[in-house]
Formats: C-alpha cells, sequence, structure tokens
C-alpha cells in the first residue's frame, strides 16, 4: 500500500505492507532515524513523534493510519538559523546524559510546549511519563523544559525569527 504523509513539512509517500508501523516506515522507508526503536510495545517513548499536533508513540501506529497526517520528527526541529529552544537548552545544559530517551523527550516536551507555553514542573513530569530514562532523574529534564519555554515566549526567540508577530506570542490557553 501506498501511504503518504506530510513528514517535516514536506509530502513523503512509501510503499509499505499493511503491517508497517509509522516508526518502521519512518527509519527503514524515509530513512529518518531520530526516532529510536527501544521496546515496541509503547512503554519507552524513544519512539515519539508528533502527529497531527500530538505526541504518539510511532511503534504503536500503523503507518496506514498516519496517511494524510502530517508528522513532525526530531530532525524537522532545527532550522537553517540553528536548534529549536529544546534542542539548545537539552544540550547546552546536560539535560541528557546517554542521548537515546533524547529525541522521544524532546519530542513530547515539543508537543507540550506547543498546547501549554507556560507548563508547571508537574505538567512537565505528566507529559514525560511516557519517557523512560535510565541515566538521569529527570530534574535537569524539566529544568530544561521551563528553560526553553521561557525562550519560546519571549519575541527575541531565534525559533521565532521569520516568523509573523502573531507566532511569536502564543495564546494562552
Amino acid at each position: 500500500m501506498i501511504v503518504t504523509l506530510t513528514v517535516n513539512g514536506e509530502l513523503r509517500s512509501a510503499s509499505v505492507p499493511p503491517e508497517t508501523t509509522l516508526l518502521v516506515m519512518l527509519r527503514e522507508h524515509l530513512h529518518l532515524t531520530g526516532a529510536k526503536t527501544g521496546c515496541d510495545v509503547g512503554d519507552c517513548g524513544a519512539c515519539t513523534v508528533i502527529v497531527d499536533g500530538l505526541a504518539v508513540n510511532a511503534c504503536l501506529m500503523l503507518a496506514a493510519q498516519a496517511d494524510g497526517r502530517t508528522v513532525t520528527t526530531i530532525e524537522g526541529l532545527a532550522t537553517r538559523e540553528g536548534l529549536h529552544p529544546l534542542q539548545k537548552v537539552f544540550e547546552e545544559t546536560g539535560a541528557l546524559q546517554c542521548g537515546f530517551c533524547g529525541p522521544g523527550v524532546i519530542m513530547t516536551s515539543k508537543a507540550l510546549l506547543d498546547h501549554t507555553p507556560e507548563p508547571t514542573p508537574q505538567e512537565i513530569r505528566t507529559a514525560l511519563t511516557g519517557n523512560l530514562c535510565r541515566c538521569t532523574g529527570y530534574v535537569k529534564m524539566i529544568e530544561g523544559v521551563q528553560e526553553a519555554a521561557a525562550m519560546m515566549r519571549s519575541p527575541q526567540s531565534p525559533a521565532l525569527a521569520g516568523q509573523s508577530p502573531a507566532l511569536a506570542a502564543p495564546e494562552q490557553k
């Protein structure tokens, strides 16, 4: 079957067997390897991507279920201007250690910040419950998400460079 998605802003298609997961399609057919293969049962969150604005475990979603939808992977966050604020903060603060969980944690955090521009530490902890990390105690991750959120709310944010003023100040929900 042919599955067509908008991945990181680009229309992409692949011919895949019906049982193919979104994770396998991304990694093996579209060669986007940022989403990691961890548990393959939705427990670790290493494969987290954003589908139509929601963080999902790509190992649990069939590629066919994503047909016609918009998918953002870790590869789609950085721009020519630089890293996304989450990537920048996590790198600068050492919020990650081995890095295996990093793409999933960052994508989960991005989905949270897209819907909740000023999350509390508890909201961040709750969002990250589906992302397992064996190396950290999550403290630096939570602080990093808060720091990135503050950067993203700033009108001078590099992440917002070149965007319309309406995008520079996200509405509170």
